[in-house]
């Protein structure tokens, strides 16, 4: 009776065993992926299977097997199964990208594929590692620097200002050329990585630009008195450091109480204290370095200094105006001259009239202006609307300065026109102008005065040699 039992139970199953078996196979509920994490974080690989009864799960990648049912494997501690069979990577490095394979040990082998990209971070180094270059002034110089990361960085350049800014870019790629040096050129070069995974990383380079001295003057000309006190600024460029010397005449000085000189950076000084009648003459510093020699020459003068004009562009009546300007002397001024003339112009030409040419004696100045001489002089019988332009040069017990630069300056308008005739120059001293500004003027005469000072301004460049003073 057992044996006719077990025989029915046979037959039964066969006649089931297809579709049961079909039923029962294992399959996984989870899918293949690619999944992207950042070193050092935690990613969770899943592997969810269905019926799988007495079937074992392995996790592989390649040959190597990780896990087998809920054996762990291998001997990483940063892997373990989690929730079942899902394979937790934890402090991931960047050789654990690649293929993960969860595998059913049936007969049919079947498996699903995670593959890992492990994200690296920037970095960057300079070459040379220590981040220091140095070329001649004129020739060229190669930097370069070198990034890695996943995704491969992109590399770019610039270059940091004085407040240790970075400036706009200025070069892509790992290396950077630069033509035909100039001293400007030397300073902190930054190279930047950057590949989208956490922030750009940099690194410093420092390039030095060695060169010969090059100089610049404060001042080419220096004014003062005897009694008074100069000083004669060089400011040096140079790369190595130029060592500095003073020369009056083409004779070296040397430092003494009178004479100090000092040093600020790359600001060279000569101070002279309570000058005396054989300190004006030509100065000059001079500044040496392993790679050449530089000299920049000055004269320190007791002439007067140039003229500098005071009164405004437009003036305030049809046939005079007042020209107001300020010397720099010393001693006492002891004759001016004041030249003028008139200028007709058009869109197409401009013609310049006759020089007016006066000597005037400025009026005795108090002790308690020992310096700045204010003068104000009327010109009368002008053309209204007229353009004009005016120089002052002026004489001290030292001689003749350098003519002023040219003034110009538009007369105020009017219904009348006035013949041509000589102007008549009136002087008084030390009185400022106070004609009224182009606001006050009327309508008319504001729009007809800036027209033809825009029109003179576009169409006059003076030059001293047209001047014809000799």
């Amino acid at each position: 009776m057992g044996s006719n039992s077990r025989s029915m139970s046979n037959v039964q199953q066969s006649a089931v065993a297809p579709s049961t078996l079909t039923a029962t196979l294992p399959r996984f509920l989870s899918r293949g992926h690619t999944y992207r994490a950042v070193v050092g974080d935690t990613l969770v690989l899943p592997c969810q299977v269905e019926n799988l009864g007495n079937f074992v799960l392995l996790w592989r990648r390649g040959t190597n097997v990780l896990t087998a049912s809920n054996i762990m494997v291998t001997r990483d501690e940063r892997v373990r199964l989690i929730d079942g069979y899902n394979l937790e990577i934890s402090d991931l490095e960047p050789q654990d990208a690649g293929d993960y394979v969860c595998q059913i040990s049936d007969k049919i082998n079947r498996d699903q594929v995670h593959t890992v990209e492990i994200l690296v971070p920037p970095s960057v180094r300079a070459i040379p590692t220590s981040g220091q270059l140095q070329a001649r002034k004129g020739g060229p110089i190669t930097l370069e620097c070198k990034g890695s990361g996943n995704p491969v960085p992109s590399i770019y350049w610039t270059k940091k200002s004085g407040a240790n800014k970075s400036t706009a870019r200025i070069g892509d790629g790992p290396i950077l050329t630069l033509e035909k040096l100039e001293r400007q050129q030397a300073g902190v070069y930054q190279c930047t990585a950057d590949n989208g995974v956490g922030d750009p990383v940099t690194v410093d380079m420092r390039l030095d630009v060695l060169y010969p001295p090059d100089i610049q003057v404060e001042k080419s000309w220096i004014h003062s008195g005897e009694g008074f006190e100069a000083k004669l600024v060089c400011i040096v460029f140079a790369d190595p450091v130029a060592t500095v010397s003073w020369y009056q005449n083409s004779f070296p000085i040397q430092s003494t109480d009178r004479r100090i000189m000092a040093t600020r950076a790359n600001r060279h000084m000569l101070t002279i204290r309570h000058i005396q009648q054989e300190d004006f003459g030509n100065y000059s510093c001079v500044a040496d370095n392993s790679l050449g020699r530089s000299r920049k020459y000055m004269e320190l003068s007791g002439r007067p200094g140039a003229a500098e004009f005071y009164s405004p562009k437009w003036g305030r009546s049809p046939d005079s105006y007042n020209l107001t300007w300020k010397i720099d002397s010393y001693p006492p001024l002891e004759e001016v001259r004041l030249l003028y003339r008139r200028v007709q112009m058009n869109e197409t030409y401009q013609q310049p009239g006759r020089w007016h040419d006066f000597i005037l004696t400025p009026e005795h100045r108090p002790a308690s202006e020992p310096l700045t001489h204010i003068m104000s002089y009327t010109i009368k019988n002008l053309h209204p609307g007229g353009y004009y332009e005016a120089i002052v040069q002026a004489k001290n017990r030292y001689g003749w300065n350098e003519v002023s630069d040219i003034f110009q300056f538009v007369v105020a308008t009017n219904s009348q026109d006035i013949g041509p005739e000589d102007a008549e120059v009136v002087a008084s001293s030390k009185s400022r102008s106070n004609s009224a500004s182009i606001g006050s003027l009327p309508g008319s005469t504001v729009l007809h005065t800036a027209l033809l000072l825009a029109l003179a301004l576009s169409n006059c460049q003076f030059d001293r040699r047209r001047l014809g003073l000799g």
